[in-house]
């Protein structure tokens, strides 16, 4: 290492220390103000967990968490299948009449911001709403079709990635070998972009269960979501019972990420020892 780069290294760790500590400091103070037993959170009362016991208690945010997991799985699992066969008809078709408005309405959910797609989508509903009949009103009904119009985008870009490095040999072989193209489909190209998939389920997992601003527009009354119920409770001053909600969120993304990291390190040395041997 030349006496430059060892003269900038410890000015880079102070900025990634400094930027690292802004981004955390606030998520660990969240955490141990959770076990607060005073009800302002800005003075420390002592250790208590009684907000963990009146969350569990808590029927607005059990019923909000329970319709937002709901919510996002439907949306999610939708947003993959019309993702997928998206990104199968980009790049398996490389001409054909409307490949670019395809392109620009794939591109256009990820740059547009969130009010202009949640008003759009409250007019849109309105309108079928008074010509059909369907949906009827603001509910669970509209905020799934939200989150699939928006999510499925990033699907389509994760999936596309994924398809655009496949070998099409292997397909190549299987309908050589008398499979027909659904066969192919299901025996050859699904496993091969299995992770793709699992990734841009995930993706539009997390899209739908953090969303707040196209919800706020086209939910009603009968259909609150957790980012709903967090924002207008925070609007009235910060709860300990939400410190204690995000306390368990972080746990939880905490785990996952830890068991993902555990897979991927295990599958590495199964490749490992394979290439050995």
């Amino acid at each position: 290492m030349s006496h430059a780069k060892k003269s900038r290294f410890p000015l880079l760790m102070t900025f990634l220390v400094f930027g690292y500590a802004f981004l955390y400091g606030p998520i660990l103070s969240l955490i141990v103000y959770s076990f607060n037993e005073s009800r302002l959170v800005t003075v420390w009362g002592g250790w208590s967990t009684k907000w963990y016991g009146e969350l569990l208690q808590n029927e607005q945010i059990l019923s909000a968490a329970w319709l937002s997991l709901k919510i996002a799985a439907i949306s999610a699992s939708f947003a993959v299948v019309l993702g997928t066969l998206a990104a199968m008809a980009l790049v398996r078709f490389k001409r054909f009449r409307g490949r670019s408005m395809l392109e620009i309405m794939v591109a256009a959910p990820m740059v547009m911001p969130e009010v202009i797609i949640g008003l759009s989508l409250l007019l849109l509903f309105m309108a079928m709403d008074d010509i059909l009949g369907w949906p009827e009103g603001r509910g669970q009904t509209t905020i799934v079709l939200a989150h699939m119009t928006f999510a499925m985008a990033y699907v389509t870009v994760v999936v596309r990635s994924r398809l655009a490095h496949l070998d099409n040999s292997l397909e190549e072989a299987a309908m050589d070998l008398g499979a027909r193209p659904l066969k192919v489909f299901f025996a050859i190209t699904l496993p091969i972009i299995a992770p793709a998939l699992v990734a841009g389920w995930l993706l539009a997992f997390t899209l739908s269960l953090d969303d707040l601003v196209v919800a706020s527009f086209v939910s009603g009354p009968g259909a609150t979501t957790l980012p709903m119920v967090v924002y207008s409770s925070v609007r009235l001053g910060v709860s300990p019972q939400i410190n204690a909600l995000a306390t368990i969120i972080v746990v939880l993304v905490s785990l996952a990420v830890l068991f993902a990291g555990w897979i991927m390190v295990r599958q590495e040395k199964q490749k490992q020892r394979e290439n050995s041997q």
